[in-house]
């Protein structure tokens, strides 16, 4: 059954399955839980992608977070758009055979930019298997030093496209940081156990996971997300069958967890004026192309400074962008610079304060507020 719903009905919708309001189908309470709901989440800060965990386990610290990643309740490689995500362990070699497939087809082409050939590449893959077989991990210096001693050149960023290649392939992934060292492990020794899917299983695993932790999207917004092809993102939609339900927001079909869709109704008509602070790197923002649910356009600018990629951490009001923040670690305490992009009075700001002590406590240090941004 197809039901109407108007944008701010559609904000409540998404802001449950995100999982940053109480879901009705789940209460998560280990870091795996939190990124099997979502199948795949924007990891490529390592910092942001723990804080995207820890606002979603509230309790949790981010030493509790770095156990959870140490215990392999996720990892971190390529598995799509060329950029790193934290998966599901079990999930990663189908998702990296169903997805990754598409950001290899531009390799060759990189390389021939970067001077390497194809056979630096194999090479690559050979000697990246040996350092790291008999469960060794490695950091990244330690995997370049590797290759350069077998006479690849790691120059420029010919090191980072034969580390992403060898993760893109399915030989290694990355293993949680060691102090601020990025570290590299055989991803058939860190997650043995895989699960096997034949393409039309995995398009619609993925697919209802994508729409369960962002619905209500569009088939554009799951191609978008997941690198795959518009026709494969309406195949996987399609596959998913009863699990997804149709909602029309502003006369657009979106589709939305029928799940959420069956017992959520209610509660997602009554607005919610709660206050997040998010990181910049999260599910949030960069799980949609349009993102004018969540962010006024005039705002674009100064959540994404020059439009290059990189995301400023987000002061969210019941549901939309009202601020950015940016955090500066002491041995005592750590600073939290806020710039509103709204207008905020007294009681407002105590609430982004409270909001921000969430993500304080998470550290583990006092806060100090500074609102001359």
């Amino acid at each position: 059954m197809t039901r109407d719903r108007t944008a701010s009905e559609a904000l409540g919708l998404r802001m449950t399955s995100l999982l940053l309001r109480p879901h009705p189908s789940i209460r998560p309470g280990t870091a795996a839980e939190v990124v099997e709901w979502f199948g795949a989440m924007q990891a490529q800060d390592v910092a942001s992608g723990m804080w995207s965990l820890g606002v979603r386990l509230p309790g949790w610290t981010r030493s509790d977070v770095q156990a959870a990643l140490e215990r392999r309740e996720a990892l971190r490689t390529w598995p799509m758009r060329g950029t790193v995500h934290l998966v599901p362990p079990t999930d990663t070699r189908w998702m990296l055979e169903l997805t990754g497939v598409r950001s290899l087809a531009g390799a060759a082409t990189r390389r021939t930019q970067l001077g390497l050939t194809e056979a630096d590449a194999g090479r690559a893959l050979d000697v990246l298997g040996a350092a790291l077989v008999g469960g060794r991990r490695l950091t990244r210096a330690e995997c370049l030093a590797a290759l350069r001693a077998a006479g690849l050149s790691t120059d420029g960023q010919r090191g980072y496209h034969l580390l992403w290649y060898a993760s893109v392939r399915g030989v290694t992934c990355v293993a949680p940081n060691v102090g601020a060292d990025q570290t590299f492990a055989l991803l058939d020794e860190w997650a043995p156990e895989q699960r096997h899917l034949d393409r039309d299983e995995a398009l619609a695993v993925l697919a209802h996971r994508y729409v369960r932790g962002h619905g209500p999207v569009t088939a554009r917004e799951f191609a978008g997300w997941s690198g795959l092809t518009l026709t494969d993102a309406r195949r996987g939609l399609a596959a998913a069958g009863e699990l997804l339900s149709t909602v029309v927001v502003d006369g657009e079909p979106m589709h939305v967890d029928a799940a959420l869709c069956d017992t959520a109704s209610a509660g997602a008509r009554e607005p919610q004026d709660d206050v997040l602070a998010l990181p910049g790197f999260d599910e949030y923002l960069l799980g949609y192309r349009d993102r004018t649910l969540m962010l006024d356009p005039a705002h674009q600018p100064a959540v994404v400074p020059g439009n290059n990629g990189v995301f400023q951490a987000t002061v969210v009001r019941a549901g939309r962008v009202v601020g950015v923040w940016k955090r500066t670690l002491g041995r005592a305490a750590v600073t939290v610079a806020i710039r509103p992009l709204t207008a905020l009075d007294a009681g407002e700001r105590a609430r982004v304060e409270q909001a921000l002590g969430r993500y304080a406590d998470y550290l583990g240090l006092p806060a100090r507020y500074d609102w001359s941004a």
